[in-house]
């Protein structure tokens, strides 16, 4: 779908309200995004070019209020992008659109029914896309947080790993739990244990597997197949028995505890396992099953000390 070019010059009647419903409001519109994400932000949206696409109704007869509602429309999405994924979501996504400038553009790709949004490449402007035949339709969900985090998943910058679904898993719920599993483990090994979640590598061992829906759980799972080797320890008794405790003390004897993802065929078992490897206690899953058995992954951790 090619883009039409812009219309030389509009109608008075639209002139004026381009003028009095869009520009006339423009610099407030610019403060309020820039107060919402906490940096400052510019709006650059060419009427002319936007007109191109209007076929009748709001589009056609107020061009300038539509533009107008656009843009609020946003400003409440992303507040509520704010209260969701707090001042982490938007220090990425300030970073992802390192352009800071809200745009508006034909969805050329017919990505989406009515509107929608995207990361532009390379510039990082944040685009709020139209259908053609569809402007000025669902005008408020031009940046629907789901479909912004979406647009915000296929951006990438030099200095976020991963994605940013998957980091937000990892800060809402890895991070706020690992510290209980931690206390659990080491409460029951009498000793301080490192913990390596090993998010980027398995990151990529997932991405490069073609698995799909895994990343919004990249946090949550990682934590649980960490947090299982100590339900594993508390079930066995590790605290009050010695002889279990110092077996795994001394098996795993550089106090570390690996997660990771490895290759089709190279485990024993089908769903997960664990193994010891020059004193480091790896659990250990396979792409296809990441996330299933969980609690399973240190079940013969005693055939191994």
């Amino acid at each position: 779908m090619s883009r039409l070019p812009p219309v030389e010059k509009l109608p008075l009647a639209l002139r004026k309200n381009v003028r009095d419903d869009w520009e006339s409001k423009k610099p407030e519109f610019e403060k309020s995004l820039s107060d919402i994400l906490g940096e400052q932000w510019t709006i650059d949206i060419n009427p002319n070019q936007i007109y191109a696409y209007a076929v009748d109704g709001y589009a056609k007869e107020s061009l300038g209020s539509m533009l107008a509602a656009y843009v609020s429309g946003a400003e409440y999405q992303l507040k509520y992008f704010v209260e969701k994924h707090g001042d982490e979501g938007r220090k990425e996504l300030n970073t992802l659109c390192p352009s800071h400038v809200l745009t508006m553009d034909l969805d050329t790709e017919g990505k989406f029914s009515y509107c929608g949004c995207e990361v532009s490449s390379p510039d990082g402007k944040l685009v709020m896309l139209f259908r053609e035949g569809n402007l000025g339709t669902n005008i408020d969900y031009a940046l629907a947080v789901d479909t912004l985090v979406q647009a915000l998943n296929a951006a990438s910058a030099p200095s976020l790993p991963m994605s940013f679904v998957a980091r937000a898993s990892i800060r809402e719920a890895y991070d706020p739990e690992i510290a209980k599993t931690r206390a659990k483990i080491d409460g029951a090994l009498g000793r301080e244990t490192a913990l390596e979640p090993n998010f980027e590598a398995n990151f990529a061992k997932l991405t490069a597997a073609g698995v799909t829906d895994w990343q919004h759980n990249l946090g949550y799972f990682t934590q649980s197949y960490l947090d299982a080797f100590g339900d594993w320890l508390v079930s066995n008794k590790a605290a009050e028995d010695e002889m279990v405790r110092d077996g795994v003390n001394e098996a795993v004897e550089k106090a570390k505890v690996v997660f990771r993802i490895v290759d089709e065929g190279s485990m024993k078992s089908t769903y997960n396992e664990c193994v010891i490897e020059d004193g480091v206690l790896y659990l250990q899953t396979v792409p296809q099953y990441f996330g299933t058995n969980i609690s399973y992954v240190a079940e013969k951790l005693m055939d191994l000390l």
